[in-house]
């Protein structure tokens, strides 16, 4: 299995802003991440 190139404390994170509204391609772009991988 690949390595992730994100910590678990930062999948965390991003998985908190977009529950706690924040619009998803926001914090892709902020956090370097496209939004397919956001998604899986």
């Amino acid at each position: 299995m690949r390595k992730s190139k994100f910590t678990e404390t930062q999948i965390v994170s991003m998985i908190k802003e977009a529950e706690s509204g924040v619009p998803v391609p926001e914090i892709c772009r902020k956090h370097g991440v496209g939004q397919s991988t956001f998604y899986k």
